[in-house]
């Protein structure tokens, strides 16, 4: 017992002194009778060695946790370990609540910021817009962003919101106690749709800083929020909903020969998909994602990603990779965020490539044999709210199409035919 004592002591140790961010999003799962809410939060840590770490309740009632935590990806030297958390939460009502991660300390940084702190905003009541419990806005980051002092570079982050939402990022700042020290690099801008510029800075700013944000999804039109106790709040398309960290290290190296993409720094090849890319794939389905890129001074040596902790990553060639991921029968309507690096080495100096981001949404096995259904009919009374009169053969033309397609975008399969059996037209209602 005071050999895995000690042991655990050392693995904390390790962690309180060498943290490199962390993000954490969540998607609403079930709505029970009894008004309780199942949600998952889906959460990565960073340290420079692999360790546990969960997140704890910060206000309102955060309910029971169920957490599994895996492995996502290491750096080949050992500069960094990012771990999952999957946290599934049972909670009492769809009220707000907050969770924290907080500690210490910091990698080494230029802006001395030492104890870290991070926030999440879980917003689970009913939006009027969807009919549905709102989900957070979905991103990952890689635990270490690098680019040369003497180099431009930009950082599209990823920014989807499941829910339609318009995605903005920010600055964490201490006023809404969302980071221990809030100190942001003066050289680094981000604009409110979640990009980071880096243009070309002096010697004397080379080293790591820690870098803290936060993302919201705000309504692009006024929508209610209701409680299980039947209360309702406004929010307006200048109310953020809900908020999430995203908190990494970016590293300013030293100055490099060329900043031309494929000598030093790596360049991207097709087929790599694009930087916010939708991609989709069914459960039970893997999903291939083909990465390639070239150098031709520096030598590549791997690449490096963030994403769902089982996905699997083949080296076919150097620069020539293939991420791999077969997504659960849990996860189906859910959307999950890749992100990845391509890093190449020449001595001691390490170079990345742009950073690219894709999200996956997870659809129903299509090839899954159905249950034999025959002639079941269902009657479904409708009032549509219309600007202008519709016509019949608006509805049938158009409406019922847009009412097709929504419900099998809420997972109804699409062997179905739905038919207008009785309209009045009299009213805008």
């Amino acid at each position: 017992m005071s050999l895995s004592l000690l042991l655990l002591l050392m693995v904390g140790s390790s962690q309180a002194e060498h943290f490199l961010g962390t993000v954490i999003t969540y998607y609403p799962k079930d709505t029970f009778t009894n008004g309780s809410v199942q949600v998952v939060l889906r959460y990565k840590t960073n340290f420079n060695s692999c360790g546990t770490l969960s997140w704890a309740c910060l206000s309102g009632v955060c309910g029971n946790e169920s957490l599994v935590q895996n492995t996502v990806d290491t750096e080949s030297s050992g500069e960094w370990c990012q771990q999952e958390g999957k946290s599934t939460r049972l909670v009492p009502t769809n009220a707000p609540f907050q969770l924290h991660l907080d500690g210490g300390n910091w990698i080494g940084n230029i802006q001395n910021v030492t104890g870290w702190k991070a926030v999440i905003l879980v917003e689970l009541r009913n939006r009027s817009d969807t009919g549905k419990a709102n989900t957070s806005p979905q991103t990952t980051i890689l635990p270490l962003l690098r680019v040369p002092s003497n180099c431009s570079r930009d950082f599209n982050l990823l920014a989807f919101d499941p829910d339609g939402d318009e995605v903005v990022c920010r600055h964490a700042n201490a006023v809404n106690n969302e980071c221990e020290v809030c100190t942001a690099p003066s050289f680094l801008s981000l604009s409110s749709s979640c990009s980071l510029s880096f243009r070309p800075t002096s010697s004397s700013n080379e080293g790591s800083y820690a870098v803290q944000l936060m993302m919201e999804d705000f309504p692009r039109q006024t929508i209610s929020l209701t409680q299980t106790d039947s209360s309702q709040v406004q929010r307006s398309d200048h109310d953020s909903i809900s908020k999430i960290p995203i908190q990494f290290v970016f590293r300013v190296d030293s100055a490099v020969p060329s900043c031309t993409e494929g000598l030093y720094l790596p360049r991207v090849l097709p087929p790599t998909p694009a930087n916010r890319e939708q991609l989709s794939t069914q459960v039970n389905q893997p999903l291939e994602i083909s990465i390639k890129a070239e150098a031709s001074v520096s030598s590549i040596s791997e690449l490096l990603f963030s994403g769902p902790y089982n996905t699997d990553q083949e080296t076919l060639a150097a620069g020539d990779y293939v991420l791999r991921w077969t997504p659960s029968e849990d996860e189906v309507g859910e959307s999950h965020p890749i992100c990845f690096v391509v890093q190449a080495n020449l001595s001691s100096m390490k170079y990345q490539s742009e950073l690219r981001c894709v999200i996956v949404t997870v659809t129903p096995d299509t090839t899954a044999s159905p249950s034999p259904v025959t002639n079941s009919q269902i009657f479904l009374k409708m009032r549509i709210k219309s600007a202008v009169v519709l016509s019949e053969e608006v509805m049938r033309n158009t409406v019922l199409q847009q009412i097709t397609d929504e419900l099998v975008k809420r997972g109804l399969p699409g062997n179905f035919t739905l038919r207008l059996i009785n309209f009045n037209p009299t009213t805008t209602e």
